[in-house]
């Protein structure tokens, strides 16, 4: 395994995943760790991500310098080599030209890093300071014309330094780099597999739980399907799934997955039809955050009182993934900003006061959909496009009633049936309709009309960070066009929405 440490770089994941995909297995961590934490991991190598701070500002994020006693191989990128260069007797200080951006790398020998590397190759710059003295020892391996030390060794201590970023597209031979890192000088092997995950999660999940009972909040979507059949495999029946339908489910949602995992892979899942609690409470209710807040309190409570009816349940499983755990990570205690605290049943463990089961944890979304196809998930559900947790409420625009919950069901069936038809379900990150609070004029039938407005959402993107429109054949949008005013009775418009996220968010609400 490699150890990524984590001194804020925006493109922490960026490693994380190129890491991954040589199927070499690797985690990040914040500087604060101690020695003993990393020798008991047992890395093959470290790697200190870049950051932006400056080395030699007074809350500048540092790691015990102890690391470089380790015998293990270090790979500093950015800041993380600077930060090598300072703690190991180097002088690191402000540039006095900056450089951002693509810069032509002129490499000096093709060795370690830059074995089969061309002796000119492009790399990608991000930063303000530079080193200015190397440590006895190291030697420049690269440089630019900006940058007299681009990359420098210590070949005989295995320690390595890249002022740019070798995890970025814009790097073009970046990830040779890294690979030569890993299996060169780390001497890692391609042992990182779903199905040894698998295995190494449900032995790990026997010995956590042993006959104790563990709950899950079912939703359907992929991450909660392979957390229920991965811990299903560890304890059987003694995980107790909980299916909440609050009645703003797509189509004969509940049906298909109560086919799907509880005929076909026999999960223990309780149905609780809560539709008339959900959609009373909502009643002119038209604020998002208030439809949201309302959707979280009763789930919550109806949650909590199917698990009390529930003996010897002492732990709560939930598909919180790595980027997740990422993200909540708080400044220098890992130094990448917060953007959101990861949780998937709001404020439930500390309530019930359950121990946790998370086995997707160190997981990426791509990971997690190979991971449900090495323990059988079957393919509806690992290629299931994200649902949002208050479902149709936020789909539908303005007040939610039963007519305009029906309107809409019809219309998203159509919709992703004619995705699926067109081939396009999954080079799609989200496709989805949306219910405006407005009519127009239409003539259908000679007859003059006026009806709802259905707009269609469809987006590409890689993490939902960011996402851009799909730009679908104008023969599946008049499909789809066509289908739902003719088939759907209340609708005589479809717009297509074009907006890109940012500015745009994916979900209207």
């Amino acid at each position: 395994m490699i150890l990524i440490i984590d001194f804020g770089s925006q493109y922490n994941q960026l490693i994380a995943r190129s890491v991954r995909e040589c199927r070499v297995y690797c985690r990040i961590d914040p500087p604060d760790v101690d020695l003993d934490y990393i020798t008991s991991l047992k890395p093959e190598g470290i790697i200190l991500s870049g950051g932006p701070s400056s080395i030699y500002e007074n809350l500048s994020p540092k790691i015990d310098k102890g690391i470089f006693n380790l015998n293990i191989p270090i790979l500093g990128i950015c800041y993380g080599m600077q930060f090598m260069i300072d703690a190991l007797g180097g002088t690191v200080k402000s540039a006095t030209k900056r450089e951002y951006g693509f810069a032509e790398l002129l490499i000096k020998n093709n060795e370690d890093l830059f074995k089969n590397i061309d002796k000119k190759t492009k790399c990608w710059m991000s930063h303000g300071d530079s080193i200015e003295k190397l440590p006895k020892g190291f030697k420049i391996t690269a440089s630019t014309e900006s940058t007299k030390v681009a990359a420098t060794a210590h070949k005989r201590k295995k320690f390595y330094g890249l002022q740019f970023h070798p995890e970025v597209q814009h790097t073009p031979q970046g990830k040779r780099m890294l690979r030569n890192f890993l299996f060169d000088i780390c001497k890692c092997k391609h042992s990182w597999t779903m199905k040894s995950f698998s295995e190494n999660s449900i032995n790990e999940i026997k010995e956590t739980v042993k006959d104790k009972k563990v709950i899950l909040g079912l939703s359907g979507g992929v991450d909660s399907s392979v957390t229920a059949l991965l811990i299903h495999k560890a304890i059987g029946k003694n995980l107790i799934c909980i299916f909440v339908d609050n009645g703003l489910l797509r189509k004969n949602e509940a049906k298909k997955l109560k086919k799907t995992l509880k005929e076909h892979l026999e999960l223990n899942i309780r149905f609780v039809n809560a539709k008339s609690e959900f959609l009373k409470a909502l009643v002119g209710v038209t604020d998002p955050e208030k439809k949201r807040k309302i959707i979280g309190r009763i789930f919550i409570k109806i949650f909590e009182a199917e698990a009390k009816k529930i003996k010897g349940a002492d732990y709560l499983a939930q598909g919180t993934l790595y980027p997740d755990v990422i993200e909540s990570i708080s400044a220098f205690g890992g130094p990448t900003a917060v953007i959101k605290s990861h949780h998937n049943v709001g404020a439930l463990p500390k309530k019930m006061k359950l121990k946790l089961v998370e086995p997707l944890k160190y997981l990426f979304k791509d990971e997690v959909r190979l991971l449900g196809k090495a323990i059988g998930l079957p393919e509806e559900l690992i290629w299931r496009q994200p649902f949002p947790g208050p479902g149709l409420a936020i789909r539908i625009i303005g007040e939610i009633t039963t007519k305009r919950l029906s309107v809409l069901r019809e219309v998203d069936d159509i919709l992703i049936d004619e995705i699926k038809k067109g081939g396009y379900y999954r080079k799609l990150w989200q496709s989805f309709a949306v219910l405006l609070p407005l009519k127009s004029v239409g003539v259908m039938g000679d007859r003059r009309t006026y009806e709802n407005i259905a707009a269609i959402r469809a987006v590409t993107s890689k993490d939902a960070m960011t996402a851009d429109w799909a730009r679908l054949p104008h023969k599946l949008l008049g499909n789809i066009s066509n289908r739902i005013i003719n088939e759907v009775s209340g609708v005589n418009r479809v717009v297509y929405d074009i907006s890109s996220k940012p500015p745009s968010t994916i979900e209207w609400e």
